[in-house]
């Protein structure tokens, strides 16, 4: 039986889920965006947090404050002549040294493609991404717009460790890591921005809405960004303290 949409979904006591769709469509992560950016300039009292995905808002809420019943009712309220666009969306053009020892995948990614991995770098460079939503790590950005050709299939094991800052394909999707940790992705370059800095002012670098460009660049650029980012200082426009 087909599901209807939109649909408020209970998660525990304290959190509802607003669900859009079942499927992965950017029309559908822009509602998303647009619902979260109006809860955010006009607050409902109880309303904690608000993590938005692919397809669904997740709106955690103080059940002293606000039922959850009520808040539902008014979520509702919310999507009806809700205002879609992209005018809080942000462009980020993210530095890559591809290959080396991070991007570990590159050339045999290449050949499974039959491309060389100048060709692979050109095809990967040369779209525009979309952060669809943060999740599974602190930062880590999830990333839609990855070109055809390029969909590959996760590792059938995961490695037990990619450092962070790792560019990654998996599946449709593309990838920034944001923290070390065990992934099954196939990785292909490294850039030397951070997505998640708890020092920083603004922890995460990325939000979901934003476009993403990657930009090849040498290891000598990448080590002067790096130093720049040690030091909280902009790169590109981008802000980093």
């Amino acid at each position: 039986m087909a599901q209807m949409f939109p649909r408020i979904l209970a998660c525990g006591d304290s959190a509802l889920s607003v669900e859009l769709s079942d499927i992965i469509d950017e029309a559908i992560s822009r509602r998303v965006i647009a619902l979260a950016q109006n809860l955010t300039d006009t607050p409902i009292d109880g309303v904690e947090e608000l993590v938005p995905t692919y397809r669904s808002l997740m709106v955690v809420y103080d059940p002293e404050i606000v039922r959850g019943r009520s808040l539902g009712a008014c979520l509702l309220l919310r999507l009806d002549g809700l205002a879609v666009g992209d005018g809080h969306s942000r462009h980020f053009d993210i530095p890559v040294v591809y290959g080396g020892a991070v991007g570990m995948d590159l050339e045999e990614l290449a050949a499974m493609k039959g491309l060389t991995a100048s060709q692979l770098i050109e095809l990967h460079s040369s779209a525009e991404y979309r952060v669809y939503m943060i999740g599974f790590a602190p930062g880590f950005a999830y990333l839609g717009g990855l070109p055809e050709i390029l969909h590959t299939p996760r590792l059938a094991a995961p490695r037990q460790r990619i450092e962070a800052s790792a560019i990654g394909i998996g599946g449709k999707q593309a990838s920034i890591n944001s923290v070390p940790g065990p992934s099954g992705w196939r990785f292909i370059g490294r850039t030397p921005l951070r997505l998640f800095d708890p020092a920083r002012a603004t922890p995460f670098l990325l939000r979901a809405g934003d476009r993403v460009s990657f930009r090849p660049v040498s290891e000598e650029e990448a080590a002067f960004v790096a130093r720049s980012v040690a030091a909280g200082q902009a790169v590109g426009g981008i802000m980093l303290q």
